[in-house]
């Protein structure tokens, strides 16, 4: 009575609240709730629409005095959502435009921008902090959440700008000052590589690849592998690699009575690199160029497969297939 009812009254026009001055009888109490719920009923719309203009208004307000920043973007999801999910679309459409604009100044290298548009779509991104406070595997991980959605997702708009991020998101990982001193360098440049091959920028995807092909040092490589899951729909090579690999696992589940296997649908990075530049090639349709660095490719798998310590089993399939169609 106390904490609530009379609380609620004090909202309420005079007339209405001092009904609440006398209930000492349970007819009164009935009476005066009665009141508070018919004048709540009655204005409920006359106060959504006051809301709707308040919206309306301070939210494109807000963004234009306020540079949009991943708290401040937080805080106006939870808070509009908790009134109505349509003032949450409507800030999305909103904020889409103010993040387009300031894109066109900054384009995607600004990392408060990067973190507020993987928050618009929905993604985790993890507590601000400035790049050289971030590690480029924490980076790695953000990417690896962006990317299984997209390999899950047919081609729409948001998918689109899942791709951005996630390409944004491996620059970032590069920039971090410990990219160096590990084996991300190299499986970052192998997934822009494969996200640059799926928007058909395939001379970027190719320039990617040879980062990787050349990189004098591969003896962590083999703590970070390319994961199967997280590839997009690249070909039907791929993907049969990929079922073969799972049915190789459960033959040997089943035979051996063992658990597991560990790494049983992953790439090493050297490897898909050298397999996603020769697909590049062939599609470019430079029939004499193709050729000539088509065999160059096969050639440099070869003594990768010769050489390297050790191969997963997806390494020897996606090897073979690419043998195959080359020759």
């Amino acid at each position: 009575m106390n904490n609530y009812l009379r609380e609620c009254a004090q909202l309420c026009p005079d007339r209405v609240s001092r009904l609440f001055d006398d209930v000492t009888t349970s007819r009164k109490l009935q009476n005066a709730v009665s009141a508070v719920v018919d004048w709540r009923r009655n204005n409920a719309l006359s106060d959504l629409g006051q809301v709707c203009f308040e919206v309306e208004y301070y939210v494109p307000l807000s963004l234009f005095w306020r540079s949009l920043t991943l708290l401040s973007c937080r805080f106006w999801i939870n808070g509009l959502v908790k009134i109505d999910s349509c003032f949450l679309d409507y800030f999305t459409a909103v904020t889409f435009l103010h993040v387009a604009n300031r894109m066109a100044k900054h384009s995607l290298n600004d990392d408060e921008l990067l973190d507020v548009l993987a928050t618009l779509v929905g993604q985790f991104v993890g507590k601000r902090r400035y790049c050289h406070q971030l590690s480029s595997e924490l980076m790695l991980s953000q990417v690896a959440i962006l990317m299984k959605v997209v390999a899950n997702n047919s081609r729409s708009t948001v998918q689109q700008i899942e791709f951005e991020l996630s390409k944004a998101y491996l620059y970032r990982a590069l920039r971090c000052k410990d990219c160096d001193s590990n084996c991300i360098y190299c499986l970052a440049h192998v997934y822009l590589a494969v996200l640059y091959y799926i928007t058909e920028e395939y001379q970027t995807a190719i320039d990617h690849c040879k980062l990787v092909t050349r990189s004098q040092d591969h003896s962590q490589c083999s703590s970070h592998v390319v994961q199967g899951e997280l590839l997009p729909k690249i070909d039907d090579d791929i993907d049969t690699v990929l079922g073969l690999s799972v049915f190789y696992q459960y033959i040997q589940k089943t035979a051996s009575n063992q658990l597991q296997t560990q790494y049983v649908s992953v790439f090493t990075t050297e490897l898909f690199a050298h397999y996603l530049h020769s697909r590049c090639l062939s599609v470019m349709k430079c029939r004499q160029f193709t050729q000539m660095s088509s065999i160059d490719e096969v050639q440099r798998l070869t003594k990768y497969i010769i050489d390297v310590d050790q191969l997963f089993i997806a390494d020897v399939l996606l090897y073979k297939a690419n043998k195959n169609v080359e020759t």
